[in-house]
């Protein structure tokens, strides 16, 4: 099977890159590497490009006959979405529909996307199922449902096949360390609290203590990295079966505040975590956790590795490859 991963250089991509690889898949990755990078894909051929930059892309569509596309490519920072909703739209937007087109054009008509949980908004029953409304509250999730919608009148008018998954709070790392999260900056929770707890930050920062929960901080359904690659591989094997797509959420079922998170990575890392309390951001839910039922009836989706200690540990283990990495002359 040939497959192009559009973000492939990214912290999910990277992974299903390395699966597919292990699986002797032709893989090729697009990725501009604004948010990625060339050693996360291995020995895949990497194209450096934009998905916005329609010449590279018919150049690459020409070039190569991919039986399925999986496409992560996207900006995802929640609060940066708000103070720059241009940015997000341009990007996530006109470059999905730039390669859409282009994937109409040649005939490839097999798309695994990625999409959020963001798409839900503020939910009015949890958990949340995919028949959920749609009511996104920032940029960032409304530039996903967008994207969705145009992916559904893409189905309708050319023959596309999509899949389209719903992530919730992707985290963790590869078990033996070897690839894991690198954004720059970096916004997600996990990573910053073992960022803390290694000493590469100083303190972190929680950001609101009045939300509607028990403890007054957010909750999360985290679900494991390796766990989201697994979902991919049965999305597409869904799509070659099936005449049609479908939506399913990825989660596991499971929300866990921030104070828990903080609680179990102190468990875990066995070291002082400092914690200093700052507003609310723009844009965040109170609680997000998936009902995932369906991927696990219609794509048997099993997570491997649903305890959150698990996910710590394995993200854990990954920083301090990290730290070991960065501490070398």
């Amino acid at each position: 099977m040939k497959v192009l991963v559009v973000g492939g250089a990214g912290f999910i991509g990277s992974h299903l890159v390395r699966r597919l690889r292990s699986e002797n898949q032709r893989v090729t990755v697009l990725d501009n590497l604004s948010g990625g990078y060339a050693t996360a894909v291995g020995d895949a051929d990497l194209v450096v490009a934009d998905i916005n930059n329609a010449k590279k892309l018919e150049e690459l569509f020409s070039n190569h006959k991919f039986e399925v596309v999986v496409h992560f490519a996207s900006l995802i920072q929640v609060g940066e979405s708000v103070k720059d909703p241009e940015k997000y739209y341009v990007n996530n937007v006109a470059g999905s529909i730039s390669l859409l087109s282009c994937m109409v054009k040649h005939n490839v008509l097999n798309l695994v996307f990625s999409s959020t949980a963001a798409v839900y908004g503020m939910p009015e029953e949890i958990p949340i199922t995919e028949n959920h409304p749609t009511n996104p509250i920032n940029p960032y999730g409304k530039s996903k449902l967008m994207i969705e919608n145009i992916i559904d009148d893409f189905s309708k008018a050319y023959g596309l096949k999509a899949v389209k998954l719903r992530y919730f709070n992707a985290a963790g790392a590869a078990p033996d360390a070897s690839l894991g999260e690198m954004h720059e900056p970096e916004t997600h929770l996990i990573p910053l609290i073992l960022q803390a707890a290694s000493g590469r930050n100083s303190r972190l920062t929680v950001f609101g203590t009045d939300y509607d929960t028990p403890d007054g901080t957010c909750i999360r359904d985290y679900v494991h990295v390796e766990d989201l690659v697994t979902a991919h591989l049965l999305a597409i094997e869904f799509i070659h079966e099936r005449l049609d797509g479908a939506t399913f959420n990825l989660g596991n079922g499971n929300g866990f505040s921030v104070n828990e998170i903080i609680k179990c990575a102190r468990i875990v890392t066995g070291r002082p975590i400092q914690v200093e309390f700052g507003p609310r951001r723009g844009g965040d839910p109170h609680i997000l956790i998936a009902d995932a039922s369906k991927a696990k009836n219609e794509l048997q989706w099993h997570p491997r590795y649903s305890d959150i200690e698990s996910i710590v540990t394995h993200a854990w283990q990954w920083e301090t490859n990290l730290c070991a990495r960065f501490s070398k002359p």
